[in-house]
């Protein structure tokens, strides 16, 4: 449907080929990939992107690079700046692998976790760059009723704690409907609908483009 390709659009991943891309009044087309953290934007993906032999701590330090990086000369010499980069960059990845209930399995290698705590850990390195925008490619993937929910629960704390603004990319529709303000539907690229939830809900092109048209024959 172009819903991934849309992240990798506003992330420079990729180029659109026409219209443009803005955010807080300035063009992002004009950043590279590695710029975006600096602008306060930060995103999960679809499939993941973590190193399965570092332990979930050095996976989510990671993220804090852009923001304690202390210079390239204090860096080689381990100054005083630097080691004062390093001690914040480590309060803060402690600080979010409590809050997505990963200090139990913050020295275990990622690679030997469960799927679902895989997906905490890469929720986890993003928001230690303390991003203003959290774009989320389907985080629900591979997920059971219950941790769906559960993910819904932490993206509506999220979003009231910290002020967040979050672009969710989903197909589990009771997280999209549970969680989400605003909706956009699209299929096979094109943006069928767009609207509040109960809008959604109700939209005819978005029943017959998910559920099928036949759906409402076979219930009769």
């Amino acid at each position: 449907a172009g819903k991934s390709t849309l992240l990798n659009c506003l992330c420079r991943i990729y180029q659109p080929t026409s219209g443009m891309v803005r955010y807080a009044g300035a063009s992002l087309l004009d950043r590279r990939t590695d710029e975006l953290a600096a602008c306060g934007i930060a995103r999960t993906f679809q499939n993941l992107e973590l190193f399965s032999e570092a332990t979930v701590r050095e996976n989510v330090l990671v993220g804090c690079d852009f923001r304690f990086r202390a210079g390239l000369m204090s860096d080689l010499v381990a100054g005083p700046a630097a080691r004062a980069k390093a001690r914040a960059a480590h309060e803060r990845v402690e600080a979010e692998l409590e809050a997505l209930g990963l200090m139990d399995v913050a020295d275990r290698a990622v690679g030997t976790l469960p799927y679902g705590q895989e997906k905490r850990v890469e929720l986890a390195r993003a928001l230690v760059a303390d991003p203003k925008l959290l774009l989320l490619d389907e985080p629900a993937a591979g997920s059971n009723p219950a941790e769906s929910a559960e993910l819904g629960e932490l993206v509506l704390q999220l979003r009231e704690e910290r002020g967040l603004t979050i672009l969710l990319v989903e197909h589990d529709m009771p997280l999209v409907m549970g969680t989400c303000d605003h909706i956009v539907v699209l299929d096979h690229g094109a943006k069928i609908a767009e609207g509040i939830p109960d809008e959604i809900a109700s939209e005819p092109k978005v029943i017959e483009a998910y559920l099928g048209e036949e759906v409402s024959d076979v219930a009769d």
